[in-house]
């Protein structure tokens, strides 16, 4: 995930209503120089950096080299545009660049982008010329359009090799969508077009924001800046009402990928969009045309995607599980507003799991750490808070007579630390919860604020990949307990604390504005004294579902904190548990399982496609892969659901069932939870069993 999509992170997080933005008209080559506002603002930036963020910052020769990489990574991820000579002519300055930031002189950064902007004129000419030209799709060759680790071309030969596969790649990929010649050539020459024009409605802040932000990821990848205009964006986008499809975006190479969609928004509720899916077309109610965005900036997109309430958007999206190129799907959403009750935790029931049939295990899935602070701090008792709505819940599930408790927090990206703290809470006593480490080495602890025990009986915690932050607070705070069992994935690993800085507050008196910094400023750990950065939680029961972990979450980003350990708070810990058993239990249950049988080959696909750089230009094998693709992931999901007495749902038929299709998606989403059942299920006849007094001995 580059930077620049961090800078957007909330607008494209929640894709709010706004009004259209206006057309922008090409920014003159003469614009683009560094200002005197801009150079003031870099030398705050700098005094920023080095008394307050939380990891020591020393601009040297070396940082300003890895700056200048980033930067051009930024710029042409995919290695697409610059040479190699350009990176050599640049670089050569390096050594002086961070005299030059020291001081506030930006010229380098500028230079780079003007010559950026020639080579982009150059490679859409290029392109367009090839769109006139017919091409052999029966020949044996292959396109690698994963390119970030490749070497930058050494001539203008080898880039026009890259550019004739590239358009020949996105020639075959709308073919194969079965796409006619003629729309084929119209759509990519719109799609070029766009980039062209895109990178000339840069403006001198465009320009700077981008370098600032390769600037900042060369310390630490949470750390960003806020141009002016963007600082306002953001103001409008925080004063508006949550309404758009519920989307997490990010910018990968050209694509505009799904990282998460939010509980609650049309995107979730559909079934159609999923974490890693690519987002390649936007359109506007039922007959609006649709827009090619591949090659579009992140803000674009989430202009297109976001609206007012009741509006229909339409996405053309390329699931993650096809692969490059695979088959596209047209989903319809209807913007809505997303609510704090939308989010709200959850409850079901689990009834006589299969290897306990006497038992019952209740699970709530809590989706977000919330709390509404506005109703609080206006006085309101009753306001909404995850800590109240789980309480209720336990108290709904006890009158049920469960005997074992799951709290799920699959997809739960964090949210309110009070609320992570209160919610561990309900199942200790009392003690830390959490400790804050912050720049100058101070750590205040965070403790349970209110003694006592809501629920003491058995639990476990479901959690996954994208279960991040305050879900990682929470969960480690059980384990670290021994207060229940955690389950399921290793955890994302975002163990930092950001704040949003003011930098006109450090120049007073200066009548220009200059935006505003992302700040990294503190740290969480683990009442243990472990960090949850970068390792997140570990379970103590593992659920190995095929896809690699090394290229999800702080894990995949450059230069993120290390992993670190302090001294551990005082705690008491409960009664441990004897996890060997029950991992083989239910490794062997696992075995049998069609579902799980479903979600590992769906695992084993997502990681085979993740390690896919290069890909046919043969039109046959293109269409064998695919076909070989959908087949494996349709007989599994076909097997599990039919053996569930549900008839699978065609998600690209013209008319979706869509009560169908949730209930499809519903019974695959608990198929980890019910084997998190079964295994609390285990844990309770183990302690029943345990407890049970022993018979006298007889001689």
């Amino acid at each position: 995930m580059r930077l620049g999509a961090l800078v957007v992170f909330l607008a494209a997080w929640l894709c709010m209503s706004c009004a259209a933005v206006a057309e922008f008209t090409p920014v003159g080559m003469a614009e683009l120089f560094p200002s005197d506002r801009q150079s003031k603002t870099t030398l705050v930036i700098n005094k920023v950096l080095e008394r307050f963020h939380y990891r020591n910052f020393r601009l040297d020769d070396n940082f300003a080299q890895e700056t200048l990489l980033n930067y051009f990574e930024d710029l042409d991820p995919n290695r697409s545009f610059f040479m190699e000579r350009d990176i050599e002519r640049f670089t050569r300055g390096a050594s002086r660049l961070d005299d030059d930031l020291d001081e506030g002189k930006l010229d380098l950064a500028f230079d780079i982008f003007r010559v950026y902007r020639m080579r982009v004129d150059s490679r859409i000419e290029y392109a367009m010329s090839l769109l006139e030209q017919d091409f052999d799709f029966d020949r044996s060759e292959t396109y690698r359009f994963d390119r970030e680790d490749a070497a930058w071309a050494k001539s203008d030969a080898e880039l026009d090799e890259i550019w004739r596969k590239r358009v020949k790649y996105d020639y075959l990929t709308l073919k194969l969508a079965d796409e006619s010649d003629a729309d084929i050539r119209e759509q990519l020459r719109k799609r070029y077009e766009g980039i062209s024009r895109r990178v000339y409605q840069f403006t001198a802040d465009d320009v700077y924001q981008a370098f600032v932000n390769a600037y900042t990821r060369t310390l630490e990848p949470h750390t960003s800046y806020m141009s002016p205009s963007t600082s306002e964006n953001f103001d409008i986008s925080m004063r508006l009402k949550l309404e758009g499809i519920g989307a997490v975006l990010s910018a990968e190479n050209e694509y505009t990928v799904i990282q998460r969609t939010i509980a609650g928004g049309p995107a979730r509720q559909s079934g159609q969009v999923h974490s890693g899916d690519r987002i390649i077309g936007v359109a506007q109610g039922q007959s609006g045309e649709m827009e090619d965005v591949v090659g579009w900036r992140l803000q674009d997109v989430v202009d297109k995607i976001r609206g007012p309430k009741g509006s229909l958007v339409r996405l053309e999206i390329l699931p993650k599980a096809s692969g490059s190129g695979g088959r596209t799907r047209e989903v319809e959403l209807v913007r809505n507003e997303i609510r704090l009750e939308d989010q709200a935790a959850q409850s079901y029931l689990i009834e006589g799991p299969a290897n306990a049939p006497n038992l019952r295990i209740g699970v709530i899935e809590v989706p977000a750490f919330y709390r509404d602070f506005r109703a609080e701090s206006e006085g309101s008792r009753d306001f909404t808070s995850t800590t109240r709505d789980v309480r209720r819940l336990i108290q709904e599930l006890e009158g049920k007579g469960i005997d074992g408790l799951v709290i799920d927090l699959r997809g739960n990206g964090g949210g309110s630390l009070t609320e992570a703290t209160s919610l561990t809470g309900l199942f200790i006593d009392q003690g830390p919860v959490v400790q804050v480490k912050d720049a100058l080495g101070k750590v205040e602890v965070e403790v349970d604020p209110a003694p006592g025990v809501i629920y003491s009986g058995p639990l476990a915690v479901l959690v996954d990949r994208n279960s991040a932050s305050a879900s990682e607070i929470f969960a480690g705070a059980i384990q670290d307990y021994g207060r229940g069992i955690i389950i399921g994935e290793p955890t994302f690993g975002k163990g930092t604390v950001q704040t949003l800085i003011d930098l006109d507050r450090y120049m007073p008196g200066n009548t220009a504005e200059l935006g505003r910094l992302r700040l990294t400023m503190a740290e969480f750990f683990r009442v243990s004294g472990g960090s949850t950065q970068l390792k997140g939680i570990e379970p103590d029961i593992r659920f190995e579902l095929g896809p690699d972990l090394s290229d999800h979450g702080e894990r995949s980003l450059e230069n993120a904190l290390p992993w670190d350990r302090i001294r551990p708070a005082r705690y008491a810990r409960y009664r441990p548990l004897d996890v060997d058993v029950l991992r083989q239990r239910s490794a062997e249950r696992i075995l049998k399982d069609d579902g799980f049988r479903m979600l590992i080959s769906r695992g084993d696909l997502l990681s085979e496609i993740n390690q896919q750089e290069e890909v046919s230009l043969r039109e046959s094998e293109r269409r064998r892969e695919s076909e070989r693709r959908d087949r494996v992931l349709e007989q599994e999901r076909d097997r599990f659901l039919r053996a569930r007495g549900l008839e699978p749902v065609d998600e690209d038929a013209d008319e979706v069932d869509e009560d169908a299709l949730e209930r499809q998606q519903e019974v695959i989403d608990r198929i980890q939870a019910e084997e998190a059942a079964r295994i609390l299920a285990d844990v309770i006849v183990i302690q029943s069993a345990e407890d049970r007094p022993r018979a006298a001995m007889r001689d």
